[in-house]
């Protein structure tokens, strides 16, 4: 499959607006190397996920190809926040991107990507585009790998947390929910209360109504309609439910 026909065929709503301002950019200079592999970059033209004719706008079905996108410009974001960009950082991008896609692909996605985090990056319109067109389910996920960058050189600095702070709240993100997430990367004894988004005065049968809660909100199943390279982050967000919750249980011994 050739590039250009990639481009016209994997992607949804991600070619427009400034994502796709974005990725024009970004892939003017691979265009030429592209077409003459014949390979392909992100997506395969798959369209479960598409978006139909019938759907809400307010509830729409993110496909693959737009979720990977929308993953790279954030992840660069991210990357360039506290004013240098890590080598472990670009190597957790690119192994995730390996674990997620296949070595060949995710080459291919981190050309695009090193391309991308050259430009400057209107981090709030490229977030309001996000907001709109993608699911809620599909977003926590984009947080969850952002948090995982982020810890990637072993520390998440101040300006990082800022960074990811304000594009949850772009993105439609409840601090809730940030909260959570966040807790995911951090030891510390609060965690397990922080993860199931109660506090420590919350009683046994409330930790119980919020695990069932948040397992719910957390099941691989929310994000099954992105395809099942994205599976992984998704399994591993439930674990880290999974085990606050056996946590709260052992110290409560209920």
């Amino acid at each position: 499959m050739s590039f250009a026909k990639w481009i016209g065929g994997a992607l949804g709503w991600s070619f427009g607006g400034p994502i796709g301002a974005i990725i024009g950019l970004a892939i003017g200079s691979l265009i030429d190397g592209s077409t003459k592999g014949g390979g392909f970059l992100l997506g395969d033209g798959n369209t479960q996920g598409r978006q139909t004719s019938s759907q809400s706008r307010s509830q729409p079905q993110t496909r693959s190809g737009d979720f990977e996108l929308s993953l790279l410009i954030l992840a660069s974001v991210v990357i360039k926040a506290d004013g240098r960009q890590e080598q472990s950082e670009l190597d957790f991008v690119r192994s995730q991107f390996v674990s997620m896609y296949g070595k060949d692909r995710a080459n291919q996605a981190f050309k695009l990507f090193k391309n991308i985090s050259k430009q400057h990056i209107p981090t709030r319109k490229v977030c309001l585009q996000i907001r709109e067109m993608m699911d809620h389910a599909s977003r926590l996920q984009l947080l969850h790998f952002l948090f995982g960058i982020a810890k990637a050189d072993g520390m998440v600095t101040d300006d990082e947390v800022s960074q990811i702070y304000m594009i949850s709240g772009y993105l439609g993100i409840s601090p809730r929910d940030y909260g959570s997430i966040k807790a995911m990367f951090y030891s510390s004894t609060d965690n397990a209360y922080e993860i199931l988004e109660i506090t420590k005065d919350a009683t046994d049968s409330e930790v119980k109504k919020a695990y069932r809660k948040m397992a719910k909100k957390y099941h691989p199943d929310k994000v099954i309609h992105l395809g099942e390279e994205h599976q992984k982050g998704a399994e591993e967000k439930f674990r880290h439910v999974q085990s606050a919750y056996e946590q709260l249980q052992k110290e409560r011994r209920f």
